[in-house]
């Protein structure tokens, strides 16, 4: 349906009526960066589909001070008899003076606005040059509904319009918009200022509306995919730039081909900006980005920092197509922007750079989604949205990660080339307009034949992923010569200590490889199967004798798995030599997920993760130290022969192997994976195995890079926990320092992170109070306080801060903010702690997270439910 034809909804009072809709946006703004304010005005293009005397779009913290409308048609002027503001629903009113018949009409409006700080709308934005003078400039964050804060418009994803955007800025100022710039010329009112004009934009959904005003520098272009590449940043980061110019133009040029469809922009600005709520926004040729997430000096920092810049670049520039060029009808489809661009990122990643193992990678972020849809308060990946309260919180681990593991999931079931043809045939046939997901279902079920509609109906609908079981049996019904035959069932995963939850079923796409031997001595033949499970399970005859089978073939499926005995030992004992990093990882993951929900026990647990100590690869390394940190917060007992030293000690055995194959230094022609494997063992070893060794040689990087040494980052970042960690007054004023002193954005964020890992009381509440103080920028304070809220010992008194601090908080910080700051409660697990969490929230509202805050907390009673019942047996098995 057409946004011209789309039904309004009379029961939501935040979807505007469709009796008159925008074709055209004619905007000038004049930004004050000096008052914080601005001034504007907009002739808007509308289309009348019924009579009216009455208009309604959005606005929000605007003073809308003149308003008209022009026949088309006729040429006359209707003045409105009224304009008002509704603060709750978000819309301006206006009523006409007379009847505006079916036609087109120019809305006349000219309001004035604050460039407010809480990185929303058209906001303000600060930075310190190298003189140490404070530079300001202005910029915009419009996603989800933020718009309607810097001119008033139809703000709802449909409604596409046409954007003419000019700026009146002062001279010597750069200037940016979504379109390039057309014309610039000496302002009548006012000769220390010039207006600047911008071409027309391709149609296009208000969230997307970009401008950027300030003292930044702008790279040369370079030519990608036929249109102009640029890099612009604060005054003095240009050294930082080139990298990202580099990613920029493999990203577009990668996905120009992908796609099959041209780039929709006339040419592409990645912008830095100093304070920016999100990691990057994927406006129409105007991406703006955190500075960590563009800037960045590849040799200086550790690659999973330079994997990041890479991802994020990817991710926006995927955007332009799925996101920007088609557009979802309303805010219920968002995870499909993301879930496809979270998709798409890796895909140009791998490409980039196959070395770093990307999909191996992405176990990680799928691990950090599992964790979440395991809880009774999980949701489905599309629900339903009401308010703009309501749209924000969908920007969720559920939107990005479940979403793009689901597609990974489609993608690797169909087939890539199958999958690849599909998404062209969706970009084509909606191009400039507005879907809902069974669009690009159709889409590739039209390419594929498979029953994509009903396959993925199950995982986007309903919240929740099932565990695979598999056991191997004899039936001589299914295989009369005797032979094996697997036998596949599904359940609903979830945690224990949580809330009850509904059993439910999925149309499962498994791929399984299995490992067999056709004769006794015969060499072994690998074979991978492809099953649609359903509720009622399958069978599969297997040959031969059967060594081992894996029911997650490179760990492509959004589901857990379990195995009878026989064949877990199997595929432990295979493992390193037989199975893939990423299906290595699957075993790990499903393991230390299964403590949580009751199905092993955390001796056992430890004792599974000890037989991995000949891993080599650095995601197996990072979900293993992950699992022996969560047994690290549950044990107790700090003396001589308590079994927290006891635990340390197998850490150290386990860990320390691994560290010493690998030496001190890196090997010439080393990869980046081995350096950063390097980086991961020395710092577990230093902070969860308290190994003095490690310790000292961490003291020493650190040491070494304050001096300017050339050290490996992945060692530098390493030192900088492991120091924090058992840093004293000394260590943290040189964290200070070195913080305010940093000459990259990751430098920056990395020592203040640091700040949050000490173990004094007394540091650690200075460090707290910093967070309230323009010593960290509203940006990094909320995630700076979420890992003070991780820290082993001091979470609790983290927590009486924020509980304490709140109210200055919420003013303080970016509202979209507040619940990812919260996520640190998750790894709270004392009970008296979440009895005080629970009873703060049962009076408290995060109106912009409700959903999110709900996992939070349940996730916190799985902690204390699993503390309760793995503590003291974990500590007798550790004496």
């Amino acid at each position: 349906m057409s946004p011209s034809t789309a039904p309004s909804d009379p029961a939501n009072p935040y979807r505007l009526p469709r009796n008159v809709v925008p074709r055209r946006y004619d905007l000038r703004l004049e930004p004050d960066l000096a008052d914080a304010s601005f001034t504007g005005g907009c002739v808007t293009t509308i289309e009348v589909l019924e009579p009216t005397h009455v208009i309604e779009c959005n606005a929000v913290d605007l003073d809308v001070h003149d308003v008209w409308v022009v026949d088309d048609a006729t040429g006359d002027r209707i003045a409105a008899d009224t304009v008002a503001l509704d603060p709750d629903t978000e819309r301006l009113r206006i009523e006409l003076a007379a009847i505006a018949e079916p036609g087109t009409f120019y809305l006349h409006t000219y309001f004035r606005g604050e460039l407010n700080d809480k990185l929303c709308g058209f906001y303000r934005s600060t930075f310190t040059d190298a003189d140490g003078e404070e530079q300001v400039l202005a910029t915009t964050q419009m996603e989800a509904t933020d718009c309607r804060r810097a001119f008033p418009c139809w703000d709802e994803p449909d409604l596409k319009a046409v954007f003419a955007v000019t700026l009146v800025v002062p001279d010597g100022l750069l200037a940016l918009s979504n379109a390039a710039e057309i014309d610039r010329e000496a302002d009548d009112a006012d000769p220390t200022k010039v207006v600047v004009r911008f071409a027309d934009t391709p149609v296009m959904s208000t969230y997307l509306v970009a401008f950027v005003v300030g003292p930044l520098e702008i790279s040369d272009p370079v030519e990608a995919a036929g249109v102009p590449l640029r890099v612009a940043y604060p005054k003095g980061r240009g050294h930082l730039s080139a990298f990202a110019l580099e990613i920029g133009k493999f990203a577009l040029e990668f996905l120009t081909d992908y796609y099959g469809v041209p780039y929709p922009g006339d040419k592409l600005d990645l912008v830095a900006i100093p304070d920016f709520a999100f990691g990057a926004m994927e406006n129409l040729g105007c991406v703006t980005f955190r500075e960590t997430a563009l800037l960045v000096d590849p040799a200086a920092v550790p690659q999973a920092e330079l994997q990041r810049v890479t991802d994020v670049v990817a991710h926006e520039l995927a955007h332009m197509w799925f996101g920007d060029l088609v557009t979802m009808k309303w805010w219920n489809g968002i995870w499909l922007n993301e879930a496809f661009a979270t998709f798409m990122e890796m895909l140009a990643t791998d490409a980039f750079r196959p070395d770093w193992d990307r999909w191996t990678d992405f176990g990680l972020s799928r691990t950090a989604a599992f964790d979440v849809d395991a809880l009774a308060s999980t949701r489905p990946v599309e629900y339903e949205v009401v308010s703009p309260a309501d749209a924000e919180g969908m920007f969720d681990i559920l939107t990005y990660e479940k979403g793009a593991a689901v597609v990974r999931m489609l993608e690797q079931f169909l087939g890539a080339d199958v999958f690849r043809l599909g998404i062209a045939e969706y970009l084509r046939r909606h191009a400039f307009g507005n879907t809902e997901t069974i669009d690009l279902w159709d889409a590739l079920e039209s390419q594929s034949g498979e029953p994509v509609r009903d396959l993925m109906v199950g995982w986007i609908f309903q919240g929740g992923f099932p565990s695979v079981h598999a056991e191997l049996v004899r039936d001589d019904v299914h295989a009369p010569e005797g032979e094996a035959v697997l036998r596949l069932t599904q359940q609903r995963f979830r945690y224990q200590g949580g809330e009850s939850t509904e059993p439910a079923s999925w149309l499962v796409p498994v791929l399984a490889t299995v490992c067999s031997r056709p004769e006794p001595h015969a060499e072994p033949v690998t074979v991978v199967e492809r099953i649609l499970l359903d509720a009622d399970g399958a069978e599969l005859p297997l040959l031969g004798q059967v060594d081992w089978v894996l029911c997650n073939t490179e760990g492509t499926g959004f589901y857990r798995c379990s195995y009878a005995p026989e064949l877990l030992e199997a595929l432990v004992t295979h493992a390193q030599g037989s199975l893939s990093p990423i299906e290595r990882y699957g075993l790990v993951d499903d393991a230390a997920a299964s403590l949580l929900a009751g199905g092993i026990g955390a001796p056992e647990l430890l004792t599974f993760l000890e037989r991995f100590g000949e891993e080599t690869d650095v995601s197996v390394w990072q979900r293993i130290i992950g699992a022996l940190g969560f047994l690290d917060r549950i044990v107790d007992g700090e003396g001589l022969y308590g079994p927290r030293p006891a635990l340390q000690e197998r850490v150290r055995l386990l860990l320390g192997g691994a560290y010493d194959r690998l030496g001190d230094t890196a090997a010439p022609g080393e990869s980046d994976r081995t350096r950063e494997r390097r980086g991961v063992l020395l710092e577990a070893l230093a902070v969860l195995g308290n190994d003095s060794r490690a310790i000292d040689r961490c003291r020493a990087v650190f040491a070494a890079a304050g001096s300017g040494g050339d050290v490996d980052p992945s060692l530098v970042a390493a030192s900088v926990w492991a120091v924090a960690a058992v840093g004293g007054p000394d260590d943290f004023e040189e964290y200070l320092r070195r913080m305010k002193g940093a000459t990259s954005p990751q430098d920056e964020v990395r020592y203040l992170q640091g700040l949050a890992d000490f173990p004094d009381p007394a540091l650690f509440a200075r460090a707290l109070e910093m967070s309230l103080t323009d010593a960290v920028r509203t940006q990094n304070a909320p995630y700076f306080l979420r890992r003070c809220l991780s820290n082993r010992d001091l979470g609790a008194q983290a927590w009486d801060f924020v509980e304490q601090r709140w109210d200055e908080i919420n003013t303080r910080f970016p509202s979209n903010s507040i619940v990812r700051m919260l996520e640190g409660i998750r790894s709270l697990h004392h009970p008296d702690t979440a009895a005080r969490v629970r009873a703060f929230f049962a009076e408290h509202e995060v109106p912009q997270g409700a959903k999110t805050l709900a996992q939070h907390l349940e996730r916190l009673e799985v902690n204390a439910a699993t503390r309760a019942r793995e503590a003291g047996r974990l500590a007798h098995a550790l004496r």
